[in-house]
């Protein structure tokens, strides 16, 4: 369709989660638009009335919010349309194109019985007899579809796929309550729409077939098709919940962030050399549809893990410590505002290491918990008395230290260490523990930073009273 500008669109059905597959379905047709300079735009085919819930619908919502992806046009809602659907059934029967197929339910049977039989697709008798011969009884509306010739869908990942129409029955348009189906529903809405590329899963691939038959029939242009690979888990087995995640929802609880998803996810069947991390204008101005391989992806959770920690270190700090709020209050640990500051002091101290916003989460814990600390029961075993008096020796010193940041930090530890005549190890593990109690911590420059001087010469007193 070159003179046309191109427009995409993603078709989820609300029957449930937003499914990964469905995310890079519909990464692939924004990426394609806005490279294009194109348009994308969102249906909801929402058809099954009773699965199709507001929640539902919601759940879609959400999902391409929090993935970035944001059509250019308010959705459609396929269910809406039927009226429309219908008016292109009474089209196509008024060219000849289908028909009324009155069959009962045992007529069906039987003729499916003989098709077997025979090795060929089910044909209706009705086919070819004239409507003013028609029984004052319920019937679908069938396409008349060609009986000889091929129909061949080019697509720009697979490759010209050809299926012969002898094998390729008269699929049903309307059923008898005049509800429109899948294939006809989605050709008039994607023509309506003004979709020039079909970018889908290969599940589909069988129906652009049919859906090629149904525009030709309606003398509507065919669009480009584009039929992705499946993902597939690690064990390159279909993608199943004993692979982990298969929701959008779920890769946002498990602490991903969108823009690590939009990266990673475009690397699941297309990729621009060996770039492992790019930005999303760089997406935009390599992807072509042409470029994605024709084989299933394969979900690499360490890869994920890898980029996920890349845009955590470029993440900006206040927007982190809003996420790992959220986290620490969905875990019934309050974040006062008091300790807002500390928060952002502390998270680029521990970031480095965070695969996830849980990690980075389970790292900050240490900065946000009361004095007095839970000891970890191997405390005791680690302050001994000699342990106790150099800890207390290295409090006096940190409490005359006039600079308190990483670098002068490792070095008072240091020059301490050397003092007392031993290595930092003999007594880095209990003062960590002084520090953090049982929680997680960086290192102990790190720590101390973190905690503030107030707070690390309180936490070493509590530690090291008499008491404790």
């Amino acid at each position: 369709m070159p003179d046309r500008p191109v427009v995409t669109r993603i078709a989820p059905s609300p029957t449930g989660s937003m499914h990964i597959g469905t995310a890079r379905t519909a990464l692939f047709n924004w990426l394609y638009a806005r490279h294009t300079g194109g348009k994308f735009l969102l249906r909801v085919e929402d058809t099954d009335r009773e699965r199709s819930t507001q929640a539902a619908v919601e759940v879609i919502f959400d999902g391409m919010k929090w993935l970035g992806l944001e059509a250019d046009e308010p959705p459609v809602f396929q269910a809406a349309r039927a009226d429309r659907h219908r008016a292109a059934v009474e089209d196509l029967l008024a060219k000849g194109e289908a028909y009324r197929d009155y069959m009962t339910a045992e007529e069906l049977e039987a003729e499916r019985e003989t098709a077997r039989a025979e090795g060929r697709v089910v044909r209706s008798p009705w086919r070819d007899i004239a409507r003013n011969d028609a029984p004052d009884r319920p019937f679908v509306v069938r396409l008349k579809s060609p009986l000889t010739g091929d129909t061949v869908v080019a697509d720009k990942v697979k490759g010209d796929i050809r299926f012969q129409n002898k094998d390729l029955d008269d699929l049903i348009l309307l059923r008898t309550d005049g509800s429109p189906t899948y294939n006809l529903a989605v050709v008039v809405d994607d023509h309506d729409m003004g979709v020039t590329h079909v970018i889908r899963g290969d599940d589909h691939l069988n129906n652009a077939a049919r859906q090629t038959l149904i525009y030709k029939a309606l003398g509507w242009e065919v669009p480009v098709w584009a039929h992705l690979p499946l993902i597939h888990g690690p064990d390159g087995a279909k993608l199943s919940k004993r692979h982990g995640a298969q929701a959008v929802s779920e890769f946002d609880s498990m602490g991903y962030l969108p823009e690590a998803m939009r990266n990673y996810l475009a690397r699941l069947g297309w990729g621009h050399g060996d770039d492992e991390i790019f930005t999303d204008a760089q997406a935009i101005s390599w992807f072509d549809i042409v470029d994605v391989v024709s084989a299933p992806a394969r979900l690499d959770w360490a890869k994920l893990n890898h980029i996920n920690n890349h845009y955590i270190r470029q993440a900006d700090i206040s927007r982190l410590a809003d996420l790992v709020t959220a986290i620490h209050e969905s875990r019934d640990l309050k974040v006062p505002a008091a300790l807002r500051q500390v928060l952002e002091r502390t998270i680029p101290l521990v970031r480095d290491g965070a695969k996830t916003l849980l990690d980075l989460a389970d790292s900050t814990v240490f900065v946000l918990t009361p004095r007095p600390l839970a000891m970890p029961e191997k405390a005791a075993g680690l302050l001994t008395e000699e342990t106790r008096g150099r800890l207390n020796r290295l409090r006096d010193r940190l409490a005359a230290a006039t600079t308190w940041d990483v670098p002068s930090l490792e070095g008072e530890i240091r020059a301490f260490a050397e003092s007392e005549g031993v290595g930092i190890g003999k007594f880095g593990q209990a003062l960590r523990v002084c520090l953090a109690g049982v929680a997680s911590a960086p290192d102990l420059a790190g720590a101390l930073t973190a905690l503030g001087q107030e707070e690390s010469l309180g936490r070493l007193h509590d530690a090291l009273s008499p008491a404790a």
